[in-house]
């Protein structure tokens, strides 16, 4: 499936990945070999940072920009592998579609799938993960370290869960980026499973939408005592942080005078493996927090 369209791929032997996400979930099923190169624009964190930094060494650094058609084919790959409108977009001239006529096959994360044109498909964020692990372990004929790595990360969310507080669930923010208006996390992207399988509620969970733009009265109203800071690249969450403490609208919220901020890494945020360090990481920030 590609969303929620049927279609018969052939076994890569030259993936492209964009983002950090793509070329995680590719290595963590082992497949460094079979992947020609990746685009990493500038909102990506080093790559010496990841735990698979041994792989991301072995493999091409295409370019630092975003995914285009141009690169896709000079690297003469048989597989592309992004998200909907993050890597594949209308407006740069690199769909689906477009590389159908191209014979190049393309795999997007289950996650961004939400609004894709024609084939929609919705499932919980961490389910699309699992889902994307173990369809990207069935095109390349790995299933059963698929069924592993898969296995693997559901064990340390159980985990989790169980630690997790029952009751009064804490309020979370999470700020992406924007000053004038703020982007968050709706329903449909990892943070919303990590904040709720935490224990917490994030306080824009009622939007189905995956990053999305709110008004700063709606953050007034909802008082999140943590904030999850999404920590980019080139947007260093301290100066996100700084904003916060000095902007009228929020230097008030529960959160900013407790001075709770919890940075979370931008690949930690995006869909793959390292949702699940994320939840790990934000979980036991959890459980240190004295209400």
């Amino acid at each position: 499936m590609r969303c929620g369209e049927k279609v018969d791929y052939r076994k890569p032997e030259r993936a492209v990945a964009y983002e950090g996400g793509s070329a995680d979930k590719l290595f963590s099923l082992g497949l460094a070999d079979r992947v020609a190169g990746y685009v990493m624009p500038p909102a990506n964190p080093p790559v010496s940072e990841s735990p698979w930094a041994a792989d991301y060494a072995k493999v091409k650094m295409l370019s630092d920009d975003l995914l285009n058609k141009e690169i896709v084919v000079e690297a003469r790959a048989d597989l592309v592998v992004a998200g909907w409108r993050s890597g594949f977009s209308e407006q740069r001239g690199i769909t689906p579609e477009i590389l159908d006529g191209l014979g190049i096959q393309s795999f997007m994360h289950s996650e961004s799938c939400y609004n894709y044109p024609g084939f929609p498909q919705k499932l919980p964020p961490f389910e699309a993960l699992y889902s994307d692990l173990e369809r990207l372990g069935q095109i390349f004929g790995v299933a059963d370290k698929a069924s592993e790595v898969v296995g693997g990360l559901k064990q340390r969310v159980d985990k989790v869960v169980q630690q997790a507080p029952k009751d009064n669930p804490v309020p979370v923010f999470l700020y992406d980026s924007g000053t004038d208006q703020p982007f968050t996390a709706g329903n449909q992207v990892p943070p919303n499973d990590i904040i709720r399988l935490a224990g917490a509620r994030n306080v824009f969970a009622g939007l189905e939408a995956r990053w999305t733009q709110v008004g700063w009265e709606a953050v007034t109203k909802a008082a999140p005592e943590v904030i999850i800071i999404l920590d980019y690249g080139d947007q260093p969450a301290q100066k996100k942080i700084d904003f916060l403490k000095t902007s009228s609208r929020t230097k008030d919220l529960p959160a900013v005078r407790n001075n709770r901020f919890f940075v979370l890494d931008y690949n930690e945020g995006i869909s793959g493996p390292r949702n699940i360090d994320g939840l790990e990481k934000f979980a036991a920030y959890l459980r240190g927090l004295n209400r």
